[in-house]
């Protein structure tokens, strides 16, 4: 059994950033839109159709080190299908536990889970102890490679966010998924979730996701960390990470609760990227994820798509 093999994927949109019951989720950089990156070290410029310049998001999760904070991950190794505890610290340029965060959508730090192959998602939620040790529980399915994403943001002064990735082995029988195909729709739960929009590298462009039920739209989505939906985008090949955020907010008195959700979001390169987007209904977060190809004309989504199976907390 070799849980070191890697698999290339397929064909997806965005790089990172859009989040679930056990499954949805980020991948290019601690990037919000385009205008964060701007500020962002390593952020690079591109034109967009109109040729004024626009910023490119640095890609984020590639590296387990970045403006002297370092994700240790202390449980690297588990075993598929089986529950474990997974266990972290963050620490500073001087080797100690970062104990003080700052909160963002009512949480200090936000973990993701992906599967090399982009089949396997999950959004968490540690608990992090005095020391600084955070923890979780967790099970996964299918053995294989997968990469951990710590999003946070230091509670020191003039800090930024940072997504700092590490690698976790799964072992087990190992046998990797096909690539998933483009994808345009949805479909978990009985919900069917539709992608709207488009994505294109070095330019901000909307994306805009509806959620119905029984051929109904869903006009009473309910708040999911402080917002009606989360996504998290995946660039295939090296997972690099990238958060958006929607606009508005609950009870911000001009955000409706569905169906559609919102998001502005910067692709920091071509290729193709694994959406996965959390909401919440009737009590309880799903995910539904997308494959879109970001090209230099734009982002293109096609064909059917496939959900994803639930979220963790």
């Amino acid at each position: 059994m070799n849980t070191g093999t890697k698999i290339t994927a397929f064909a997806v949109v965005l790089a990172a950033s859009f989040g679930t019951a056990y499954g949805v989720g980020a991948a290019l950089g601690p990037v919000r839109t385009a205008a964060p990156g701007a500020n962002a070290p390593g952020a690079a410029h591109a034109h967009d159709a109109a040729g004024e310049a626009s910023a490119v998001p640095p890609a984020g999760g590639l590296a387990i080190s970045e403006a002297g904070y370092t994700l240790d991950l202390l449980t690297p190794h588990i075993a598929s299908d089986r529950p474990a505890d997974l266990r972290f610290l963050i620490r500073d340029a001087d080797g100690r536990p970062l104990t003080s965060y700052r909160r963002a959508h009512e949480k200090e730090l936000h973990l993701i889970l992906a599967s090399r192959d982009l089949t396997g998602y999950r959004h968490l939620h540690p608990v992090r102890a005095a020391d600084g040790t955070w923890s979780t529980a967790v099970s996964l399915p299918r053995a294989g490679d997968y990469r951990v994403f710590a999003d946070f943001t230091p509670a020191v002064k003039d800090s930024r966010n940072l997504t700092l990735g590490a690698d976790l082995s799964v072992a087990g029988d190992y046998r990797p998924a096909a690539p998933a195909p483009a994808s345009r729709t949805a479909t978990v739960d009985g919900y069917t979730v539709t992608l709207g929009g488009a994505l294109r590298p070095g330019a901000e462009r909307e994306l805009r996701l509806t959620v119905a039920k029984d051929g109904r739209k869903v006009t009473d989505l309910q708040p999911y960390l402080g917002a009606y939906g989360h996504l998290v985008a995946l660039r295939a090949g090296d997972l690099a990470y990238l958060h958006v955020h929607p606009g508005g907010a609950p009870g911000d008195g001009d955000t409706a609760p569905g169906p559609d959700v919102s998001f502005d979001a910067t692709a920091p390169s071509a290729g193709t990227y694994r959406l996965f987007f959390d909401f919440r209904h009737e009590g309880t977060v799903r995910t539904a994820a997308f494959t879109v190809t970001a090209g230099p004309g734009g982002v293109h989504a096609d064909t059917d798509g496939a959900g994803t199976g639930g979220h963790g907390h």
